[in-house]
């Protein structure tokens, strides 16, 4: 079964092209979907973080509290640095229980969506990485009709991230989710991509 990473920007157009995949059987895996149900549910994870960072990122239920952890860490490099080893751990192993359930059902890839797919070292599973780009400008109208933004607090998201440079040097592939905001050639474009991974598997 083949895995195939999806990543790029916020406001490129990932969900359009995770939807096509999804239409091909594919199982779609949002990594930071995951990292929020670990934090919610996963005992070992929760354990973990309180070990590193205290008793003070809990809340009164004792679960792991986003806002007081983000606290801990913000600003404080080798604390960001800890919570990513930490975190990254429980997620590659939650990616690979769901791609083991996926395979188990026949599902003929899984797409595992994340914004730093190469930088967490989950795209080093993958056996394709796909990349979505976008202009800046579409990207900021899309984030601002998305979120309900104003377009200063957009812009920043976008000048943020990593630029298109990054993601063509770190990417097998890379779908250019045009210029005018039509999804429609993309999607052509993402089937066609799509079928051939798939099929090159099975050959």
């Amino acid at each position: 079964m083949k895995r195939i990473g999806i990543t790029g920007p916020t406001g490129a157009g990932k969900t359009t092209v995770l939807g096509v995949l999804e239409a091909l059987g594919a199982e779609i895996i949002d990594c930071d979907a995951v990292y929020h149900d670990l934090l919610e549910r996963s005992g070992p994870l929760r354990q973990a973080l309180t070990v590193r960072f205290g008793p003070e990122i809990l809340d009164r239920e004792g679960r792991v509290d986003r806002k007081r952890l983000g606290g801990v860490v913000f600003g404080d490099p080798a604390a960001l640095e800890d919570l990513n080893a930490i975190t990254h751990r429980f997620i590659l192993e939650e990616i690979d229980r769901r791609c083991a359930q996926a395979e188990a059902r026949g599902c003929p890839a899984v797409g595992i969506d994340a914004i730093a797919l190469i930088e967490s070292g989950v795209g080093e599973t993958c056996g394709v990485i796909v990349g979505v780009l976008a202009p800046p400008e579409l990207r900021v109208r899309r984030i601002m009709r998305r979120e309900g933004i104003p377009e200063s607090y957009a812009r920043q998201r976008v000048e943020a991230q990593k630029g298109d440079a990054f993601f063509r040097d770190n990417c097998g592939y890379i779908l250019d989710n045009g210029r005018d905001g039509d999804p429609e050639p993309v999607k052509r474009r993402a089937l066609e991509l799509f079928r051939s991974i798939i099929q090159d598997q099975n050959d």
